[in-house]
């Protein structure tokens, strides 16, 4: 959503006394930007009358929950950071300013536990109104704030967006414990009263028509909504832009897009690693440099030095066609490639064995065959993985290069996309999990949690 927020003006005076938010957010993007989940306000550019629900940027304050009212009194402030770019996260601010005990007046919770560690407390004073209860023509702004343009563009996805207008809800209105699992999760229809200006977006995909007994509709305010197979319920991985080698590469589109930066080698791994199954990817270049490389790799980076020497992996460089593992050419009949291409990786942990693909054509061999098993390159098994590796494998994107051209990859985990260009046809799918250009191979599934545990 960067760059991507939703707005609606009210026609009613809500109650600026009781209200509740709840969100499920994936952050893409952490450490800077002042991102806002939420802002109401007179859509005008005085701060005074804004309400603002969102995270902080800046020194000790970086990617801390803050809930403040722009005047400048009343607010909160954690004290921990939410900084993990792979979660779902699911957060409820329940506000009722009549309680005679301050702290009860501003509650948090994150995935179902009330939050009570504060770097800042600052509660409002008994009976005291935030913004959009002063009265009619109120701005009501879900991944952006409103001052005198609109900023602070929250960079992630968001599901299961409600607000009530009246009343105080805690985290279990709009979710539970799974019995099985010990899992917080989504109550995808929870029992609540809405009131005058409540509503309930991005239930279902990207519909920002109100799903509540209401019809508080928003509009598209400013950029693109992309619908996400990415959800509470099954967590796709991402690029991560945590494990980001000499922090050199820009991420974008939900860390599913990366350009390398000029004059500087890169190495970008997975999300999420994997230690045994069948996983299937895809990534289509839109443009790379002569040292451009997808593929795998045991292990992260480890501080400023990447121990390349030391770690399996197996690469397939784009622009020359050569194949390389543990730092040996393969043999075999490669192709290139060139910007539109889409190359698909199908990485065969059980048999310890990866395949590339070229526009759905599997390469080396007329017989390599993925879902038979045959051909493929061999790599190292997980359990023969060194002593100081991780003991996974991560899908990984480099540009092995110190020129001054730019690298373009453009993954597509399972969500249907590369960058903001869905697939122009979808390939079938035995496993049911991801959207992929090209058909999955049998026995293959996404990376995502679920099918992790398939």
């Amino acid at each position: 959503m960067a760059n991507t927020y939703l707005s609606r003006t009210t026609s009613t005076a809500g109650n600026g006394q009781k209200f509740t938010f709840s969100a499920w957010v994936k952050r893409s993007l952490v450490g800077s930007g002042d991102p806002s989940l939420f802002c109401c306000g007179a859509g005008n550019s005085s701060q005074a009358d804004q309400f603002f629900f969102g995270w902080n940027d800046g020194g000790a304050s970086r990617d801390k929950l803050s809930i403040q009212q722009y005047n400048g009194t009343p607010a909160l402030r954690t004290n921990r950071r939410f900084r993990d770019v792979n979660a779902w996260y699911h957060i409820v601010l329940a506000v009722d300013t009549t309680q005679a005990t301050d702290t009860n007046r501003l509650k948090l919770y994150v995935n179902g536990v009330q939050e009570t560690s504060f770097a800042d407390t600052n509660y409002p004073t008994q009976n005291y109104s935030y913004a959009f209860g002063l009265g009619t023509s109120k701005v009501f702004v879900v991944g952006a704030a409103y001052f005198s343009s609109y900023g602070r563009f929250f960079d992630g996805s968001m599901s299961h967006v409600h607000f009530i207008d009246g009343t105080a809800y805690d985290a279990s209105a709009f979710g539970e414990t799974d019995s099985t699992t010990g899992e917080w999760k989504i109550k995808t229809s929870p029992s609540v009263t809405y009131g005058t200006n409540g509503f309930f977006i991005l239930k279902d995909g990207n519909t920002i028509t109100d799903s509540s007994t209401n019809s508080n509709n928003f509009s598209l305010g400013g950029g693109t909504l992309t619908k996400t197979e990415d959800c509470p319920d099954n967590v796709f991985a991402t690029m991560n832009p945590l494990d980001n080698y000499y922090t050199n590469s820009v991420f974008s589109n939900g860390n599913n897009s990366i350009t390398t930066n000029n004059n500087a080698r890169t190495f970008n791994n997975s999300t999420l690693g994997m230690t045994s199954g069948k996983y299937y990817c895809e990534m289509k270049s839109a443009g790379v440099d002569a040292g451009a490389m997808v593929g795998i790799i045991a292990t992260s980076s480890t501080g400023t030095t990447f121990r390349a020497d030391v770690q399996p992996y197996s690469w397939q460089y784009i622009n020359t066609g050569s194949m390389r593992n543990n730092n040996n050419t393969q043999s075999g009949t490669w192709n290139t490639w060139t910007s539109g291409d889409i190359i698909g990786i199908a990485l065969d942990l059980d048999n310890s064995k990866i395949y590339f693909s070229k526009n759905g054509v599997w390469q080396n061999t007329g017989s390599t065959n993925p879902s038979t098993g045959t051909d493929g390159f061999s790599i190292t098994a997980v359990s023969s993985l060194p002593g100081d590796q991780a003991g996974c494998y991560f899908f990984n994107c480099s540009d092995n290069s110190t020129s001054s051209n730019l690298s373009y990859f453009n993954w597509n985990f399972g969500n249907g996309y590369f960058g903001t260009t869905a697939v122009s046809s979808a390939g079938t799918n035995a496993s049911g999990n991801g959207i992929f250009e090209y058909d999955t191979p049998t026995g293959f599934t996404a990376l995502s949690t679920k099918g992790l545990n398939l």
